[in-house]
Formats: structure tokens, C-alpha cells, sequence
């Protein structure tokens, strides 16, 4: 499993409205275009939105391949009045959005 975690500004009432972009998208084709199998949204303090995708495949990579994708758009486009850049100076695309992972611990599967 791959996962890849967003984290950007969102208006502090934003997160019905966040939810429901998501929850309309998680319906149709795009999920399975990027691999995802889980999505995770989550607002701390005023403004700090993030989001964890689940994927079968590295997420960052399938997200660059279809930001040109129509559904991928419309979901930008409808998010984009509801979340902004972390850093406005530093954003040229969604992988500058994108935490790095430097620690990851797993409980051991029982054989």
C-alpha cells in the first residue's frame, strides 16, 4: 500500500463543503484512475487541511499523470475555492502540496 499525504490551507467552514466534492468524485472514475483506495480529510486549527490517500500505486505519480484529466479539473477547480496553497510561494503543482514520509512503523503480520 502507498500513501501520500496533502496538506494544504482550507477555510476554516469549509469541510462540509470539502466532503462533498470528495464524496461526489469518490463516486465516479477517478479514484481508480489514481489507485486509490482510501481517502482521509482532516482540518486542524484554523486553517490546516490534510489529506491522506490510500493508494495500490505511488499516488504522487498517478496525480501528475492525469492533472489534465476533466474529473481531475472539475475537482480542482470546484476545491479551489475552499483550499489554497500551504505555501503560495513555493506551489507549482499538486506533488508541492505533498508531505515526505520519513518514518513509517507496521506491526508485523502474524504468520
Amino acid at each position: 500500500m502507498y500513501r501520500s499525504l496533502i496538506v494544504a490551507r482550507m477555510r476554516p467552514d469549509a469541510a462540509a463543503d470539502v466532503a462533498d466534492i470528495f464524496a461526489a468524485s469518490d463516486r465516479g472514475d477517478l479514484p481508480g484512475l489514481v489507485g486509490v483506495t482510501g481517502r482521509s480529510l482532516f482540518h486542524f486549527g484554523e486553517d490546516l487541511y490534510m489529506h491522506l490517500v490510500e493508494a495500490d500505486r505511488p499516488p504522487a505519480e498517478a496525480v501528475a499523470a492525469l492533472t489534465g484529466h476533466p474529473e481531475f479539473r472539475a475537482v480542482s477547480d470546484r476545491l479551489s475555492t475552499h483550499i489554497s496553497a500551504y505555501d503560495p510561494r513555493t506551489w507549482r503543482g499538486p506533488k508541492d502540496a505533498m508531505a515526505r514520509e520519513f518514518y513509517r512503523w507496521e506491526r508485523p503480520s502474524d504468520s
